[in-house]
């Protein structure tokens, strides 16, 4: 899975473009995040088909600003899950740079400095 950055203004229904834009080409959204900061909204979401994802969301008039690999662990729904990944990481020198959880089920998304480092640590 990857995560994609989505550049999006900030604005009411501008959330709602980018879903109408991904369901509309039959893309799940797996997991996702959102911030937003001087009139921007900075989008994370977490796909399988990155290319028809990309594709659907630039039809759109969105801008894809970022693709990356990330780490998606499955962990237990119980306080203190997320410190003991983020304790292996740490403890392997891998520094995370992005965190957020899925829809459905309970998984961690991680963008972390070095994949193979945390892929193993975890």
């Amino acid at each position: 899975m990857k995560d994609l950055t989505v550049i999006l203004e900030d604005r009411p229904g501008a959330l709602a473009d980018l879903g109408d834009a991904t369901g509309g080409a039959g893309i799940n959204i797996e997991g996702m995040c959102a911030v937003t900061g001087g009139g921007k909204g900075e989008i994370h979401i977490l796909v399988d088909d990155v290319g028809a994802t990309r594709e659907a969301l630039e039809f759109a008039g969105m801008e894809v600003s970022g693709e990356r690999d990330v780490l998606v662990v499955e962990v237990e729904d119980r306080p203190g899950t997320m410190a003991a990944v983020a304790r292996k990481l740490g403890d392997a020198g891998v520094n995370v740079e992005l965190a957020y959880t899925t829809f459905g089920g309970v998984k961690l998304v991680l963008g972390v400095d070095d994949l193979e480092k945390a892929q193993a640590a975890v």
